[in-house]
């Protein structure tokens, strides 16, 4: 099993450093490992090169079956834990970027309390790579932003969050902009990969084509100070609020009707043993994540429009 976890690891870096980093060895002790397992079953399964690596066809084939394999060891594991009452054991969670730094805190506490056999294991990730990393069994369960449209797992909706406008402090006070004012002024996006960033655009009506003059950031931090900068103006979710405008010089105003939200779930294999657990743990996490998305009761209404 360890041969398999650590040959799995390399199939999918595709390179000795990353792969021993993330399964917490050395290179050299990663690469005795490789050894070894080809020893075992009596042919390559790795070209090996001086910047790359790439997998022989056998390796390919043995790649895929050791997912396989890893993947029922972990569901078995799964039944285990499963039947611990309460549960217990390590639970792997995924939580995209806008929302961890604002849920986590709470969440971690709330499951804490009642669940004190549980060893809380989170992991930030962009929706693509937390997917990917459900889907191979690497995370039990994932938080973000639905529709994720995935066949193989299961959606669960926990709370609807609006989108808030963050300008300079010196704007506070002029008419909230529409989406389609939006669309002319300087909008600061998160960088490519964030699905925050494509429902901002899919707000303003902004193709991906459109952005190439537009600043980004790699993190909602990063936006509002560069708003407090007087860069431009951004959107974010009404859970970053309290935390990412409290030192910024920056303004906050809710937008016009309609006014863009997201959904936030929770998500997780239709097969995973542990589906019952997860669901009681989504119910805590709609909780927390209700009273994370509080908006402040100073955050103004938008103005009402000027009479025709």
């Amino acid at each position: 099993m360890r041969h398999l976890r650590y040959f799995e690891a390399l199939a999918r870096h595709r390179h000795f450093g990353r792969a021993a980093e993330a399964c917490a060895i050395s290179q050299p002790a990663l690469s005795l490992q490789m050894k070894e397992l080809e020893e075992i079953l009596g042919a390559p399964l790795i070209e090996r090169a001086a910047r790359q690596i790439r997998l022989t066809r056998l390796g390919e084939s043995v790649a895929a079956r050791a997912r396989d394999i890893l993947s029922a060891v972990e569901e078995l594991a799964d039944l285990a834990r499963g039947a611990q009452a309460p549960l217990g054991g390590q639970l792997r969670l995924g939580v995209i970027p806008t929302i961890a730094p604002y849920l986590l805190p709470r969440l971690i506490g709330a499951l804490g309390a009642r669940y004190p056999g549980l060893d809380l294991r989170p992991r930030e990730a962009v929706t693509r790579k937390l997917i990917e990393d459900l889907t191979a069994g690497r995370l039990d369960a994932a938080i973000l932003a639905l529709p994720v449209s995935e066949p193989a797992l299961c959606e669960t909706p926990l709370f609807e969050e609006e989108f808030v406008l963050v300008r300079p402090r010196a704007e506070a006070g002029q008419p909230v902009p529409c989406s389609d004012r939006l669309r002319e002024m300087r909008l600061l996006l998160l960088e490519e990969g964030h699905c925050f960033r494509d429902q901002a655009l899919s707000f303003c009506k902004l193709s991906t084509q459109g952005t190439r003059e537009m600043m980004e950031g790699s993190s909602l931090s990063t936006l509002v100070q560069m708003v407090g900068a007087g860069i431009g103006v951004t959107l974010i979710p009404q859970m970053a609020v309290a935390v990412e405008t409290a030192a910024a010089p920056v303004a906050v105003a809710r937008l016009n009707a309609p006014r863009p939200s997201r959904t936030i779930g929770m998500v997780w294999r239709r097969t995973c043993p542990l589906a019952p657990q997860l669901a009681e743990i989504a119910d805590l996490v709609r909780s927390c994540g209700k009273e994370a998305a509080a908006l402040p009761a100073i955050l103004p209404a938008p103005a009402a429009p000027p009479a025709a």
